[in-house]
């Protein structure tokens, strides 16, 4: 491809929101270069080697509404079976079940078929549903002030806090009711149930985060002339002078090393813990997401329904809880025995493995005050899911953060 943009970009952290970044620009003909210190592309969602198996360093979930996301996807050749589509279900076994029709409809529709033939509801509490959404979309999902999400839920019956409301609150946000958002969490709302046909669909991964999308995005920056320099780490922005932009695409906790001058918000951090356990190739799960109640374990996949190896599941717990007092000894038990339930004559686990990320995500708190893309440093930009957007610490927020500064390089550059 023939070059169309005289610049040289060097971009920092070869996560979603770096790479998102490196791919616009080298399809537009500029130079780029990117810097990872890791030897793994994917940042805070990648592929990881445990006991001989391919995981990744937490499980994700994509929906329909990823937009940028899957056009990148698609837009660096990555593998179209990677990703496999189901209508929105949100099941708790054997209390609540959530189901959106297999037929596609318009939103509305969709999502008034699912809350109507939901199970474990009475219709007193899927008509408050249903007005709540109402009332939701006549408000354009907006709040004239931010407030918790507990509060915006406050007048919702109980079953719907805490088999609806709560967990896709806690799924989205990796922050507790009490303290997450409301104007962040209807924006997702918005963007998933009030949205068109297929927004709301859930995209499970059958294939590792890395090669989901960093490996083909790389592969694609390096076939446009750009370089991908992995296990380099960049201490001192002085090191990128040579540049015409740089953008720092890299976790917030790094960003005073690298640029000690730059004004940044103070973060609180939320935690993810994802526990994986391999049980006989035997064991699989009605389908390959659920979710979970009564102990500490929210969601569990079904790796052997999607990446495998059969017999492994891998249990998700967002956001800070009691079961931070646990070693990862005691939390991988008390998750056995919170899915012993499920699976009636289970048998021991062959293997428990906790993978801990302490700082997975800012907590998404009412008014927080996020920074834009660009810095009071000329040529000097941000990246990541912690920049200013609709979106909470998601990898469509990562992925949308990287296409906007990429966009205002190029509009710069013109």
């Amino acid at each position: 491809m023939a070059r169309r943009v005289a610049a040289k970009v060097a971009v920092v952290g070869a996560g979603w929101a770096g790479l998102a970044c490196a791919v616009e620009l080298a399809d537009a003909g500029v130079e780029v270069d990117v810097f990872e210190a890791s030897r793994t592309l994917g940042g805070r969602a990648r592929a990881v080697e445990l006991d001989g198996l391919t995981v990744d360093n937490g499980a994700h979930l994509l929906v329909g509404a990823y937009r940028e996301t899957l056009r990148l996807i698609r837009k660096v050749g990555a593998d179209g079976t990677a990703l496999k589509r189901f209508p929105l279900h949100l099941e708790f076994p054997r209390q609540f079940r959530l189901a959106a029709p297999a037929l596609p409809l318009p939103a509305p529709l969709s999502l008034a078929w699912a809350l109507i033939t939901a199970q474990g509801l009475r219709w007193q509490e899927k008509l408050a549903a249903v007005r709540f959404l109402k009332a939701l979309r006549k408000a354009g999902f907006h709040l004239p002030r931010d407030i918790a999400v507990s509060r915006l839920i406050a007048n919702q019956p109980p079953l719907l806090r805490r088999f609806l409301w709560g967990p896709l609150c806690l799924a989205a946000l990796n922050t507790p009711i009490r303290e997450a958002s409301a104007q962040v969490f209807l924006n997702v709302l918005r963007d998933t149930l009030a949205e068109g046909r297929g927004a709301s669909d859930l995209l499970l991964p059958t294939a590792d985060l890395s090669r989901l999308f960093p490996e083909p995005a790389a592969r694609f920056v390096e076939a446009r002339g750009g370089r991908v320099h992995r296990s380099t780490r960049i201490d001192r922005l002085e090191t990128l002078a040579d540049y015409d932009h740089r953008v720092l695409a890299v976790a917030p906790w790094h960003l005073p090393a690298l640029a000690p001058r730059l004004a940044l918000p103070e973060f609180a951090w939320q935690p993810i813990a994802t526990i994986y356990l391999r049980y006989p190739e035997t064991v699989r799960l009605a389908f390959p997401l659920l979710g979970l109640d009564n102990g500490h374990g929210q969601w569990v996949f079904d790796r052997g329904q999607l990446t495998g190896p059969p017999g492994l599941l891998a249990v998700v717990i967002s956001g800070a809880g009691p079961w931070q007092a646990l070693d990862h000894r005691q939390l991988g038990w008390a998750i056995h025995r919170q899915l012993a339930p499920l699976l009636p004559g289970i048998v021991l686990p062959k293997m428990i493995r906790v993978i801990e990320e302490k700082r997975a995500t800012f907590a998404c708190t009412p008014g927080l005050a996020r920074p834009g893309i660009a810095t009071a440093t000329p040529n000097l930009w941000l990246a990541g899911d912690y920049v200013a957007g609709d979106y909470p610490a998601t990898l469509e927020g990562a992925v949308r953060s990287g296409v906007a500064a990429a966009r205002e390089i190029l509009r710069q550059a013109e």
